[in-house]
């Protein structure tokens, strides 16, 4: 099955697997100007389809590596004629090699790997290591939305927007609690978001931009308070798991 997708998406049009010399020429593969929205580690594009659906005055681009994943939010896609939805193949620590500067307004990041093990933070796409990049191609008040059903990342995301300073919009621990939150957070779920991988039972959104610079050396701070805040945590679940294997 996934030769036999890998073989498909090279013909789907709504798909550009590593395209080159695409920075600012979005608008071209669309055909019009609309505003841009990026699902990072789209999986199989639900939040891309989905918000294409709702909003058919924007563009939407999935992007993954996973061809054989991509496939499916691309199919549904080109079955349902949503010509405002793309998907793009590629490393998400190469995203700014594809999109020119304010040449995208939003990006969501839904249900990404937590990346649980503090050792492994830097992989985290709400690192600023990540949020670097997405900073080279955001528009001025871009705005970057974290779905979550973790309680680390949640946590770790709001540790990052603090120490840097950065602008939070939105801070909701339980999105399905609250009765007010919009449609596109409740009425479009991923396939990890209906597995509830954490087993908390909610799901975390944050809302913010990144309308600062993001000093380097602060990057030590940052980890060093990581191990501070979760390291006890994160031994204490060791010793449950190693215990309970005995």
């Amino acid at each position: 099955n996934k030769l036999e997708r890998f073989a498909e998406i090279n013909e789907m049009p709504n798909v550009l697997q590593y395209p080159p010399n695409m920075k600012g020429r979005w608008a071209e593969h669309f055909g019009n100007a609309n505003a841009i929205t990026l699902e990072l580690a789209c999986g199989k594009g639900e939040y891309t389809v989905g918000l294409a659906e709702m909003y058919t005055d924007r563009n939407f681009i999935g992007v993954d590596l996973k061809g054989n994943r991509i496939w499916v939010g691309a199919k549904k896609a080109l079955k349902d004629k949503l010509k405002n939805a793309a998907f793009l193949r590629t490393h998400i620590d190469m995203i700014a090699e594809y999109f020119a500067p304010q040449e995208v307004a939003e990006i969501w990041i839904t249900f990404p790997d937590p990346h649980l093990r503090n050792s492994k933070a830097k992989k985290r796409l709400t690192h600023p290591i990540f949020l670097r990049k997405y900073q080279k191609i955001l528009q001025k008040n871009g705005l970057i939305h974290l779905k979550t059903d973790s309680p680390n990342l949640y946590a770790f995301t709001k540790l990052v927007i603090d120490l840097y300073g950065l602008n939070l919009l939105t801070d909701e621990a339980d999105v399905y609690g609250n009765p007010e939150m919009p449609k596109e957070l409740t009425a479009i779920q991923t396939h990890y978001e209906k597995m509830d991988i954490a087993r908390s039972n909610k799901v975390h959104y944050l809302c913010f931009q990144i309308n600062k610079e993001l000093p380097e050396e602060l990057d030590v701070e940052l980890k060093n308070k990581v191990f501070e805040l979760f390291a006890s945590a994160e031994d204490r679940a060791t010793i449950e798991k190693d215990f309970s294997q005995k």
